[in-house]
């Protein structure tokens, strides 16, 4: 502090020196006696420098009052103008905070209110497929995975900036979680012959329920989409890190490192051109909420295995 005020202060402290140095000349060209050319300096140099401590104070003090956003009050026209130019901009911030959030909200509830109606026609035509066991019949059904996936990504991405997002951390089963998620994909994994290998992981996670599940469905949507032959693994691969594993057409190794990226589809996503490049982004912010780390191994062409390290919230692998 004692240097950014000395520094504010230079030119001050500049012009008096210059003016010591135009009295001294002063006395030492009219050949005074050295006492009578010291003494008025020190004189002066004492009051200055208390001077220059009180008002070292005073500017300390302001800018103790102004940390805590408190204003002092003003020793001049030009720190009146000052504070009333910031009162007007906290104003205004203050009321533009407001009105965003209250779009914000506005928005929120809206499509919410829109996914809750769109979910209708969604579960009644699935209902009039379900009995039927055909190509057309799991066509169908994939087709309304999507719909309901790309439903869930738009409320999702909505709500984690939400300061009322539900989380509700507590104990779960993690295989409660991955055997739903499994069964959503059932008709894609005969439609498309692929093999499922689940191994029940028999573990216990501190983590939220439905979030950690939208996490694990979207990872398994991404495998079954960009998988043709083969199949997909879930399993532990250490001690509290879940890896779900595919044969599919892998990442390249440029593409990578940015597949976590909001709207990076990579190669792959320019090859499908209904790629968003949302869902996983969406999922390694969910993570990151949950105190959760996901990562991604993969080779072009080799297939891609997605890690979530549950380790920083685990409670243990029975």
């Amino acid at each position: 502090m004692l240097k950014d005020y000395l520094r504010s202060r230079l030119k001050v402290i500049i012009l008096i020196f210059i003016v010591i140095g135009v009295f001294a000349s002063s006395y030492f060209l009219f050949d005074m006696p050295a006492v009578t050319v010291l003494y008025p300096l020190v004189l002066c140099a004492f009051i200055l420098l208390i001077a220059g401590v009180v008002d070292f104070l005073i500017t300390l003090n302001k800018h103790k009052k102004l940390t805590v956003r408190e204003m002092p009050n003003p020793v001049d026209p030009i720190e009146k103008d000052y504070q009333e130019i910031i009162s007007k901009l906290k104003e205004e911030e203050e009321f533009s905070h407001k009105k965003s959030t209250s779009d914000y909200n506005n928005m929120v509830e809206y499509y919410t209110v829109w996914a809750h109606q769109i979910k209708t026609p969604i579960a009644s035509m699935r209902l009039q497929i379900q009995s039927e066991d055909s190509d057309l019949a799991r066509r169908l059904d994939s087709d309304l995975n999507r719909i309901e996936a790309y439903v869930e990504m738009v409320l999702t991405f909505l709500r984690l900036d939400s300061d009322s997002t539900d989380y509700v951390i507590r104990e779960i089963s993690l295989d409660d979680v991955i055997k739903p998620a499994i069964r959503k994909f059932a008709r894609d994994f005969i439609s498309k012959k692929l093999r499922m290998d689940f191994k029940p992981t028999g573990a216990m996670a501190l983590s939220d329920e439905k979030w950690l599940s939208f996490v694990i469905e979207q990872v398994i949507s991404n495998a079954v989409k960009y998988t043709s032959t083969g199949g997909i693994s879930i399993y532990m691969k250490d001690t509290g890190i879940l890896c779900i594993e595919d044969t599919g057409i892998g990442i390249s190794s440029e593409d990578l490192p940015r597949i976590f990226e909001n709207g990076y589809t990579g190669f792959n996503g320019r090859e499908d051109k209904r790629a968003s490049g949302i869902g996983l982004y969406l999922c390694k912010r969910i993570c990151d909420n949950l105190g959760h780390k996901i990562s991604a191994e993969s080779k072009q062409g080799e297939g891609t295995k997605i890690l979530i390290d549950l380790n920083s919230q685990m409670i243990g692998i029975e």
